[in-house]
């Protein structure tokens, strides 16, 4: 087929269209540093794409915006800290292979479905909190990553638990966005392999629609790296949460 002849295989209308391109400009904002949105692209594109389809079609997506994270931030990356969750990160990927190849389309929905509501109930509960404080224990570190690891490859869903783990480490906010977005990256490379050759969900197809949608995902992070420092507005958070936990709950009974 032809590149036109790809991109109209998807059947795409234009609120299609909006939607997806929305959810990729969300993609640039939070990969920038804006955390607390990139979870609603994530239902976005499942309920579009459907839910392990839009993994694979996420996933080239993110590393290109990785890629933009790590070289505008790679000073601030703490080295000791990713050298330390990496090996359970890959130990997460791995579980997360297995499970995710092995379980229908069904169950694949249901599961990505409760990881969503688990993390926004875990972001609720962040904010919700007076301390920050939580357990720095071994366990918690290496339990942290294998979380990590296994939610990213169920779904691309490991920002929230992510953020947990560096709320312990009380990072600075530069620190903490440059230390994320090289354990994302490096992660995101570990796990395109399984999506080409064993879940089949990166293809020539999913990769023609991702260079239509690249230019989304950088305009979102050139905006979001020069109004990062301006963003904190909490209820504009909340909103986004509420959004995202509806499209989880849906996601769950449909």
């Amino acid at each position: 087929m032809s590149y036109l002849e790809i991109l109209q295989s998807y059947n795409l209308t234009v609120l299609h269209w909006l939607a997806i391109g929305a959810a990729v400009f969300i993609l640039g904002l939070s990969k920038s540093g804006i955390k607390g949105i990139g979870i609603i692209l994530i239902v976005i594109l499942a309920f579009v794409f459907g839910e392990k389809a839009s993994t694979g079609i996420l996933l080239p997506m993110l590393i290109c915006a990785d890629i933009l994270a790590v070289i505008y931030y790679n000073r601030h990356a703490d080295w000791a800290v990713i050298k330390k969750l990496m090996p359970w990160i890959v130990i997460g990927i791995l579980i997360g292979v297995w499970i995710g190849n092995d379980i229908s389309e069904y169950v694949f929905k249901k599961l990505m479905a409760i990881i969503i509501l688990v993390s926004v109930g875990l972001m609720f509960y962040l904010e919700k909190r007076k301390s920050k404080d939580l357990p720095t224990h071994k366990l918690f570190s290496i339990g942290m990553g294998l979380l990590t690891g296994f939610t990213t490859m169920i779904g691309n869903l490991a920002g929230p638990v992510s953020n947990i783990y560096f709320l312990t480490m009380r990072f600075p906010k530069n620190e903490f966005i440059g230390t994320a977005a090289w354990i994302f990256f490096i992660a995101n490379l570990i796990k395109l392999p399984f999506h080409i050759f064993i879940w089949e969900t990166v293809t020539v197809e999913t990769l023609a629609l991702n260079s239509v949608l690249i230019p989304a995902v950088l305009l979102g992070f050139l905006l979001g790296t020069s109004v990062v420092k301006r963003i904190s507005n909490v209820n504009y958070r909340h909103f986004i949460l509420i959004a995202t936990a509806n499209g989880g709950i849906v996601m769950l009974f449909r």
